[in-house]
Order: C-alpha cells, then structure tokens, then sequence
C-alpha cells in the first residue's frame, strides 16, 4: 500500500523535548500525529468536529484525512493525496476568507464514493476562476474542480458546506 515510502520504516529520531526538530515521515510518526488529532478534535466519520479556524489547523485536517483515507478506508496512495491537497484547499479558503472562529470538518464514505466537506458560518460563495499557467495563487477551487468527480455548496441556514467526491474502488 505504501510502496513509495518504501525504507522509510525505522527512520523515526529519538524525541527532543526542549528543541522542535523537523521528524521526518514515517507511518508510525504520521500515525501518532493522527491519533493525538483524533483525541484532539474528535472522528469525522462519525460526525462533523470542529476545528480552530487557523492555518495550522491545515495541518490537523490534512493529518486526519490522511489518516482515514488511507488506514480507515484502504484508499489508494494517489486518491490518498489528491484528497489532503483538496481538503487543504478548502480550509485553507475557510480560514482565510471568513472570518470565522470555528469551520466543521466531516468525512464520509458509501459504495464507490468518499466525500469531504467543511462547513463554515460564512454564506460568501467560493468561485472558480480561471487559472493561467503562471498564477500562483487562485488555485484552490481549480484543483478542486479538476481532481474531484463532483464538488459543490451547500448554502445553510447559517453558513455554507463546501464539499467535494471522488470515485473509490470498495475492497
């Protein structure tokens, strides 16, 4: 299942308590991470969880996604990817673009299909606009669009949820 992160087992360094040193990737480091997030936050395949709306929360909702996708879900590694890089685009247009103390994050699978959503207290609608080769930023929802078989949004009563699916082959 993980076969580029072959040689990468055992790399875990010894734990510095004083200094923050960079870890490198390993299933156990990334394993740990995700746990202390599930305890942190809660499960968002049982219900939405709500998160600090904060750029490092990214780091939290891309962690649990990853996570549940790849262990939970016995996704592919490239599905995997594709959806931490939507689901960091979508916090990511969530924290900077709201205002909002908190965004929801819920993830949830039926036959053939995942889909991914964060809520935020905003009815500001996102928008597709398009993306020149050189444009370094506005990329968010193009990827989206791009990488996901359907996306959309929700508007609530208070609110939106942006979402998006991604076909996935059930084991």
């Amino acid at each position: 299942m993980m076969g580029d992160m072959a040689g990468l087992e055992g790399m875990e360094q010894p734990r510095q308590r004083a200094v923050a040193t960079p870890v490198r990737w390993t299933p156990n480091v990334e394993d740990e991470l995700a746990l202390k997030a599930l305890e942190l936050f809660g499960n968002p395949m049982t219900g939405e969880i709500r998160l600090p709306s904060q750029p490092r929360s990214a780091v939290a909702a891309r962690r649990l996604t990853q996570t549940v996708c790849l262990r939970h879900w016995g996704l592919t590694a490239q599905i995997t990817e594709h959806a931490v890089l939507l689901v960091s685009e979508l916090v990511g247009n969530a924290v900077r673009h709201t205002g909002a103390r908190y965004f929801g994050l819920r993830m949830r699978r039926r036959r053939g299909w995942m889909r991914i959503e964060v809520r935020d207290p905003s009815r500001g609608l996102p928008c597709l606009i398009p993306v020149r080769e050189m444009d370094t930023s506005g990329r968010g929802l193009f990827l989206v669009d791009k990488l996901s078989d359907r996306w959309g949004v929700d508007l609530l009563a208070c609110g939106k949820t942006t979402w998006f699916e991604m076909r996935v082959a059930d084991r």
